[in-house]
């Protein structure tokens, strides 16, 4: 636990101590600044090269407190850490083609999946299926790579939202892989929660920095590699640990609802009305929060509780198998969103 503790300590000082120098150095850079736009929520040239902190200061923290043996468990991990990485800091300086964002993406988590073995082995039940063809279980842990990843990337849209998010599951992951006594991939998580947590202090409304795609695709990516170790961790855990869940594919998804949620509906919306899924808009659920007066710190405060709102159904729900968990949480997503849906309305109207 002392090992965690000061990795978290160590993120989140090397991250706010290097988050002001990237802001005064941006400043002098047109290329580094975050421009309004016609899409984009905020109103002033600011800085969108945080994620080179948040990347600093967990990569450094990892260098110095964990174990050599833990780096030889996580160096194919850390390996698609820093092709996203690179990825993204080359498409916040100059935007990249889409297509080859997908690429790097697709060769990151390719990487993971085949070399790490981080990857979904079966649907651990999930309708009835306990056994997967070995190359179906990559296809499909590939994909999920790339979902999870680009599914937090969209939600970055508002000064504290992604950071807000990324401290809840992370922290959530992270305790939980300390308490099934997985200390390493516990120090991964957490020590990156630091780091966040750090940047939150200079993204909170309003704010002073972006983490820009750097930043949100390797928290994603990170995401991903949780997700997925979770998973098929606590389905191995004997049915006599205290802190299994049930429903091992449902109970992940909890911890990283918003983002999941927010792109199944943003692709619904768009394909709904004609357009491609792919085309970017104004609809995600922080702009549609947005439309009934919240501020941007209220948004990112109202989305974060139902976050954790999600997962604390998931730990009242640990006996309840995926097949009744799914549906339920499916039902109450869909109620949320037509809810807001008709608040939004509602208000236009009057």
């Amino acid at each position: 636990m002392t090992a965690i503790l000061l990795a978290i300590a160590t993120s989140f000082i090397i991250t706010f101590l290097v988050i002001p120098v990237i802001i005064k150095y941006s400043k002098k850079k047109a290329k580094l600044l975050d421009t309004p736009g016609r899409r984009k929520i905020h109103k002033k040239i600011t800085p969108s090269m945080g994620g080179v902190g948040i990347f600093l200061g967990f990569f450094v923290a990892l260098l110095v407190w964990l174990p050599l043996e833990g780096f030889e468990y996580f160096k194919y991990i850390l390996a698609g850490t820093a092709i996203i990485f690179l990825v993204g800091i080359r498409d916040d300086i100059v935007p990249l083609r889409p297509l080859y964002k997908l690429v790097g993406q697709l060769i990151a988590a390719s990487i993971v999946v085949l070399f790490s073995g981080v990857r979904l082995h079966s649907l651990y039940g999930l309708f009835g299926v306990y056994e997967m063809n070995e190359v179906v279980s990559y296809l499909i842990s590939v994909f999920t790579f790339i979902v999870v990843t680009n599914s937090f990337n969209l939600i970055d849209g508002l000064d504290g939202l992604a950071g807000t998010i990324a401290l809840i599951a992370l922290t959530s992951f992270g305790l939980w892989f300390y308490l099934i006594d997985q200390p390493w991939v516990a120090l991964l998580s957490l020590s990156i929660a630091g780091a966040v947590l750090a940047f939150l202090t200079f993204n909170w409304e309003p704010s002073k920095i972006f983490m820009g795609d750097t930043g949100a695709l390797v928290i994603g990516f990170v995401f991903s590699v949780m997700v997925i170790t979770f998973i098929d961790a606590n389905y191995n855990l004997p049915e006599s640990n205290p802190f299994r869940f049930t429903a091992s594919i449902t109970s992940g998804i909890c911890v990283i609802i918003i983002p999941l949620f927010d792109t199944l509906r943003i692709f619904i919306l768009r394909i709904s009305k004609k357009q491609s899924p792919f085309a970017p808009d104004k609809n995600h659920i922080h702009h549609a929060l947005m439309r009934l007066g919240l501020k941007h710190s209220e948004t990112a405060v109202a989305l974060g509780i139902l976050n954790i709102g999600y997962i604390l159904l998931a730990v009242a729900c640990m006996n309840v198998k995926d097949a009744i968990l799914l549906p339920l949480l499916i039902i109450m997503s869909v109620v949320l969103s037509l809810t807001l849906d008709f608040l939004i309305i509602r208000k236009l109207n009057r």
